[in-house]
């Protein structure tokens, strides 16, 4: 059975209220990714980097997501990002041409106030990752799926179409 990487970069899947400050916040530790992945036969590695909001990340950050990427062993590789700049920083990684499979989700709602979404959407990720033979790109996100040119955030409708 072929082993999964889950890179988790923050966004709003990984957000928690704060009581003491009011704040969302986001969670490094991937709690939130070990929670859906403990009903999962799949073999997984999950690893953190950079911990912020998308709206945050930078080119520093998308060529550490990028190295992240190049330098892993796995050739089918999921990246947990936020919603607001995901569309930046797939062509940022698409533009490198890989041979991997690399497939961006997230959530618009955090795990933490309602883990519908969250768990739909990275379920989706890791089911297309599974069964794709082809290498790229990709997005998945509220149940629209494919290349990472294709599957925009409709800002309008409030959600990936």
């Amino acid at each position: 059975m072929e082993e999964i990487l889950i890179i988790s970069t923050g966004g709003t899947f990984n957000k928690y209220y704060n009581r003491k400050n009011g704040l969302l916040l986001i969670d490094k530790s991937n709690k939130t990714v070990e929670k859906i992945f403990d009903h999962w036969l799949c073999k997984f590695k999950i690893i953190s980097i950079i911990g912020k909001d998308s709206l945050d990340i930078d080119t520093k950050d998308r060529e550490e997501i990028l190295e992240t990427i190049s330098k892993s062993i796995y050739t089918k590789i999921v990246v947990i990002h936020g919603t607001d700049t995901i569309n930046i920083s797939t062509k940022f990684v698409a533009n490198a041409n890989l041979n991997k499979q690399v497939i961006f989700t997230g959530a618009m709602t955090p795990f933490s106030i309602d883990n519908i979404e969250a768990t739909a959407n990275l379920a989706s990720a890791i089911g297309y990752i599974k069964a794709t033979k082809d290498n790229g790109v990709y997005i998945s996100l509220n149940g629209a799926i494919g290349s990472y040119k294709e599957v925009v955030k409709d800002r309008v409708l409030g959600k990936f179409v």
